[in-house]
């Protein structure tokens, strides 16, 4: 893939139902002000995440990198807890896309099943996953183009009719910010702000994906500080730009899950068809987060066979090097969607929105800490800071940073009655797969350690092809 690629994919993987869909959950909770502070602290937080990523991809490139990561500087076990952490936090988002996307369709076919609109979706979803990386990232790269458009259009276009220049229903004058504080800064209290801290690291999750694709980049040396020096700009125009608009326009206690603040907002302005397609828009949005999601997710149940944590199967490739068998186990997190058959779409939604974007505060924690292992062993072997080619500004106050903050927005989670079962499943399944990990050692043999014990920064250019060429079923970069 090229940089283009790699610039886009990070943008398709965030750009999804967090801010599509679920801000309007985030609005209703927090309140407007509320929300878009909440929304700022979350970007502060992913992208210190993000500089600890890219040190560590810039060193080691490898596909599926964060177990790998984890292993090699936490511990075997943490890394499996880590890349099982991360399968979860993706194939569980699948789920919520395709519920979202089944909710979207309702908007234009009100008779028919949400489920319904949702299994097409996943067919549609995999078919393009199974064509070869190089197609995917071009498609992921135009799919993530039409949301950057849209949201752009989204703020202008709002920004205007906050300023009176375009009409409104129900206004007879610009509405400007009052609504950001008409019921006082925070309707609901201070304590929802980090309440929903969880729901927007949900929306934010998707941008440490560079760290996986970095394995099947070209130079990941030049493509992954430009994609990452180009993140937190983009966070704040897109996410809490889009946030004021709609907050401001949107009353908070209207705002839910039910129906995209997006296309609430077009409405009120009464655009000629601009709710359908902005609906339109959103769909296509949170398709390309499920495109994103489903490669990040194969690409980890690849690099768990082929450290041989699971059967080395799921490893394997077909002739145009995509891992079918990690393709097909990745996209069961999709039929969580199905459920709407039987529980309120919008309930499923909330109840996935929670378990993905807990999975992925504790893989973020992991990236932080194995900054600081990295950086540890780095000079531990005479070499200098200096020689890294990307290194994470402000070490070591920035890994900390996002290891205090990761772990707080965590803890935070307990303060929420409606999140808090997640936070106890959460525990309960890191528990769990600890004791599956030492159960296999005990029980299953020694697995291979040749990829991890030859794998190291100094003789990187003779080991990264190495483990690339699995992913091209031996033909090179995939």
């Amino acid at each position: 893939m090229e940089t283009r690629h790699l610039r886009m994919i990070s943008l398709g993987g965030v750009i999804g139902t967090g801010l599509f869909l679920s801000s309007g959950f985030t609005i209703n909770t927090a309140g407007p002000i509320g929300t878009i502070l909440a929304y700022a602290i979350g970007a502060v937080i992913v992208y210190l995440v993000m500089l600890c990523v890219g040190e560590l991809s810039v060193a080691m490139p490898v596909s599926g990198s964060f177990h790998v990561y984890a292993e090699k500087f936490i511990g075997p076990a943490t890394g499996f807890v880590i890349a099982i952490q991360y399968w979860i936090t993706w194939t569980v988002a699948l789920g919520s896309e395709f519920t979202a996307a089944g909710l979207l369709m309702q908007r234009w076919f009100p008779q028919t099943p949400t489920w319904m609109w949702s299994a097409i979706c996943i067919v549609l979803i995999f078919g393009v996953n199974a064509l070869s990386v190089r197609v995917f990232g071009e498609a992921e790269f135009w799919f993530a183009s039409i949301k950057v458009i849209a949201i752009c259009a989204f703020i202008l276009i709002g920004g205007a009719a906050i300023f009176g220049i375009i009409p409104i229903a129900g206004y007879d004058h610009a509405p400007m910010f009052h609504n950001l504080v008409k019921d006082g800064i925070f309707p609901n209290g201070f304590m929802p702000v980090f309440t929903t801290i969880l729901t927007v690291n949900f929306a934010f999750s998707g941008t440490e994906i560079i760290g996986v694709t970095a394995g099947e980049t070209r130079n990941p040396e030049e493509a992954v500080p430009k994609a990452i020096h180009t993140t937190l700009w983009r966070l704040v125009l897109f996410f809490i730009g889009s946030i004021v608009v709609m907050a401001s326009l949107i009353p908070w206690r209207q705002a839910g899950v039910d129906e995209s603040p997006f296309v609430l907002v077009f409405n009120a302005i009464g655009l000629p068809f601009a709710g359908d397609i902005m609906n339109f828009v959103v769909l296509t949005a949170v398709l390309s987060a499920a495109n994103s999601g489903l490669y990040a997710s194969t690409r980890m149940v690849w690099s768990l066979g082929h450290e041989h944590m699971i059967p080395v199967w799921f490893a394997k490739t077909n002739r145009r090097g995509v891992p079918m068998l990690a393709l097909c186990a990745s996209i069961a997190g999709g039929l969580l969607a199905l459920l709407s058959s039987v529980v309120a779409a919008s309930t499923v939604y909330l109840v996935l929105v929670a378990i993905s974007g807990l999975s992925a505060v504790v893989v973020w924690i992991a990236i932080a800490y194995c900054e600081i292992r990295f950086r540890q062993r780095w000079r531990a072997t005479g070499r200098t800071d200096g020689e890294l080619k990307y290194r994470t500004p402000g070490f070591p106050w920035v890994p900390w940073a996002a290891f205090i903050l990761c772990t707080a927005s965590c803890v935070l989670v307990v303060f929420d009655p409606s999140q808090r079962f997640a936070l106890a499943a959460e525990i309960v399944f890191i528990v769990l797969c600890y004791a599956i990990y030492f159960i296999k050692r005990r029980f299953g043999g020694e697995r291979r350690e040749e990829h991890l014990v030859t794998f190291n920064w100094e003789k990187r250019a003779e080991t990264v092809p190495e483990a690339v060429s699995e992913v091209g079923s031996g033909t090179g970069r995939a």
